[in-house]
């Protein structure tokens, strides 16, 4: 099993990417508990969100960071709300969940590329910092806005299999990334 180093802070040219921490309980549980964001979320997210959804939430991955399973990030515009508006996770790649990503963004926030910046950092993070050869990345097939992030990376769709979301069952769209794709997307 890869072990993952502490969760560094990254940047991009509109973001800050922190740690998740316990900080941003307040903000999560605020923000994410919307039919937006979590209809297209694995059905093991409780829905309704309980009133302590975000605390456990993020004692969960601090732990999960803590072991070296995972990456949690919090989302800040550099130049806004001095609040976390999104997540983003990392995990590493693995052939049977075929799951190494999931992201979140405040709906306030989307339509404006700041989830395929954080993204883009993460990929660059995996592949340039921790030397992964490639990445399994997955979502709703009705996620078109998930699916154009990966395809934007280079990511190449290589299977669609059922899977149990908040909104129920619908197949889940299984993306590949690798490394060398991603390093080529980059020159071109």
């Amino acid at each position: 099993m890869t072990v993952m180093p502490p969760t560094p802070s990254l940047e991009t040219e509109r973001l800050r990417l922190e740690a998740a921490a316990l900080r941003d309980v307040p903000a999560i549980q605020r923000c994410f508990p919307r039919w937006e964001i979590v209809q297209h979320l694995t059905a093991k997210v409780t829905w309704p969100y309980p009133p302590d959804g975000a605390e456990s939430f993020v004692r969960a991955a601090l732990s999960a960071m803590e072991a070296g399973r995972k990456s949690v990030w919090g989302l800040w515009l550099k130049d806004g709300p001095n609040e976390l508006i999104g997540l983003i996770e990392l995990r590493p790649p693995d052939p049977v969940t075929r799951d190494s990503r999931g992201f979140w963004l405040d709906p306030e926030f989307q339509r404006l590329g700041l989830m395929t910046e954080a993204a883009n950092r993460v990929v660059d993070y995996a592949f340039d910092e921790l030397g992964w050869p490639l990445l399994w990345l997955g979502n709703a097939k009705s996620n078109v806005a998930s699916a154009r992030v990966k395809e934007r990376q280079g990511a190449v769709l290589i299977d669609e299999v059922p899977f149990a979301f908040v909104s129920g069952e619908e197949l889940r769209q299984v993306w590949l990334l690798k490394a060398e794709d991603w390093r080529k997307r980059e020159r071109q």
